[in-house]
């Protein structure tokens, strides 16, 4: 959902955590991409699912199965459970948005966020682990190959940047994401999210060897549980454990660089919204309500 730097800012995401989250995270790109297509997006969630995690697994007969019941199962929980507190949460935002907003503000709106997707990380750890229980040696290694295509593009598309270039692509990914919100942006509201990008915390090769020192450790995790033939209850405990160290890391430069991070996208969040004119902040809260009803849509259907 949000690319490096972005104003809510997440802990760069291995595939078990992802797998965790997809559905919390996929709905909140919807929600905050074309609201058209919010209703489709949602209820495809499964189908989609499922085929990015087959890209990194290559599931087999029974997994396939066994994994789209659940995808299916999880996104019935989701409109049951997580849909009237993301309907609460765009309400809030769109009776804030025609006001200025603090950067305290926008940090609880983040936080509260975060707090659904984990909700959903947490609903889902009992079929990961019972998933993870089944991948064969072949299917460690096929992720293992993913990771490095993943990373490859990843170094590629980020870390292999030079300073003017990586400002450069993370001003134009504000600049869309900004105007998509608000409409067009005039020549001071550029110029303050140029400068946002500019002088940004964000290090793209300190994420980079995050994200490989987690897959390391997911790997390592998966392998334990092949030769130890670990039991259902403890596998759902070690990946909880991981869930919690990811979504809360322990104290450390990760921990700080993140804290920085998100301090750094509640500023900016609340500076940029303070900028803008009356009628973009009109066009957001049209935008905001036009989500919350495609969402109580979604509540409504069976």
């Amino acid at each position: 959902m949000n690319e490096p730097g972005a104003a809510v800012h997440a802990p760069a995401t291995p595939r078990l955590w992802r797998r965790l989250q997809i559905i919390g995270v996929l709905l909140l790109a919807a929600l905050l991409g074309a609201c058209s297509a919010v209703r489709l997006a949602y209820n495809n969630l499964p189908t989609v699912s499922y085929w990015w995690l087959d890209g990194y697994v290559d599931f087999d007969g029974a997994q396939s199965l066994r994994v789209r019941e659940e995808l299916d199962a999880l996104l019935a929980w989701h409109r049951r459970e997580e849909l009237p507190q993301l309907l609460a949460l765009l309400r809030r935002a769109q009776a804030l948005a025609p006001n200025d907003i603090t950067p305290a503000q926008a940090c609880e709106f983040a936080d509260a966020i975060r707090e659904r997707l984990l909700a959903t990380a947490l609903r889902a750890e009992a079929p990961v682990a019972e998933l993870a229980l089944t991948l064969s040696p072949a299917q460690l290694q096929h992720l293992q190959a993913k990771y490095a295509k993943v990373n490859a593009e990843y170094r590629k598309d980020w870390v292999s940047l030079d300073a003017a270039a990586l400002q450069g692509k993370r001003y134009e990914r504000l600049l869309d994401r900004h105007e998509d919100f608000y409409g067009a942006l005039h020549a001071e509201q550029r110029a303050m999210l140029r400068r946002m990008a500019t002088e940004s915390v964000f290090d793209a090769k300190r994420a980079d060897a995050e994200r490989r020192a987690r897959q390391g450790e997911i790997v390592v995790m998966l392998r334990r549980f092949q030769s130890e033939r670990t039991a259902p209850a403890q596998a759902q405990a070690a990946i909880h454990a991981l869930v919690r160290r990811i979504a809360e890391p322990p104290a450390g430069p990760w921990r700080e660089h993140q804290a920085a991070l998100q301090d750094e996208g509640c500023r900016n969040l609340a500076a940029l919204h303070n900028a803008t004119t009356p009628a973009q902040r009109s066009r957001a809260v049209d935008r905001l309500g036009r989500y919350a009803r495609d969402v109580e849509a979604l509540m409504a259907a069976d």
